[in-house]
């Protein structure tokens, strides 16, 4: 046995999240949604995915936000994404420097962090 890869990255959001989890992952990060299997989508939740980068939003009914644990995405001109995520009125903070990365962190519209890094040469 080996472990191969990551899959998707489970976020979790409160019960009738949607459009907000549409509006920050889909139209401000550019991810396209993806249809939930119909037995899956009973349960509320989205799903984004661009080829191998997958995020599943999952409604939890008693949600607290992920304050600390963060996926960490690699995005291309970080300087426009910062534009867009200030446009729509999103927080953005710096944190210490990482050799080799210009990075912030930004809560989605549930308080989950989300780490946007882009490589420096």
């Amino acid at each position: 046995m080996m472990l191969l890869a990551i899959d998707h990255v489970q976020l979790a959001m409160p019960a009738g999240g949607e459009a907000a989890a549409r509006a920050f992952y889909g139209d401000v990060l550019g991810l396209p949604e993806t249809p939930k299997p119909p037995k899956l989508a009973a349960r509320g939740g989205c799903w984004f995915e661009r080829g191998a980068l997958k995020i599943h939003l999952g409604v939890e009914a008693d949600f607290h936000p992920a304050l600390k644990a963060h996926p960490g995405l690699l995005v291309s001109d970080l300087q426009t994404l910062k534009a867009l995520l200030r446009d729509g009125g999103y927080v953005l903070r710096d944190d210490e420097p990482l050799e080799g990365y210009d990075r912030i962190y930004v809560d989605d519209p549930f308080g989950n962090r989300i780490e946007l890094l882009e490589p420096v040469t």
